[in-house]
């Protein structure tokens, strides 16, 4: 069973995320500031991360540069919600190494649909 990280402070976002992909037969962690997401993607290395990008104590751009510079992680596909949705902030999600840049309100079944893509 593939496993994905869901880091984001936004509760409910990580609730209803965790419960659409272990539907589509997906094993969900989760993490709901940057220093647990950060650590937890280093302990289980998954083989997906949804991240935030406005987050507590480290953010998504952070983690995503952190993780996509270390030759253990940098396969990784990383998957980038947030509600900035401004052009440079999606410029700066690509040079940080997000592999996808998902604007909030998203639809549950388009990100079910990305990570599909990536992992299947």
């Amino acid at each position: 069973m593939k496993k994905i990280l869901i880091v984001d402070d936004e509760q409910d976002i990580v609730e209803s995320l965790k419960f659409v992909l272990e539907a589509a037969d997906f094993n969900c962690y989760c993490a709901f500031n940057g220093e647990d997401g950060l650590r937890l993607a280093k302990e289980i290395v998954p083989d997906l991360i949804i991240l935030d990008v406005m987050m507590p104590k480290i953010n998504g751009y952070k983690i995503s540069r952190l993780l996509k510079y270390d030759k253990k992680y940098k396969d990784i596909p990383i998957l980038m919600v947030t509600a900035r949705s401004q052009e440079e902030d999606k410029q700066i999600g690509e040079e940080t190494g997000a592999d996808e840049y998902i604007t909030k309100p998203f639809e549950l079944d388009d990100v079910v649909k990305k990570v599909e893509q990536y992992l299947r």
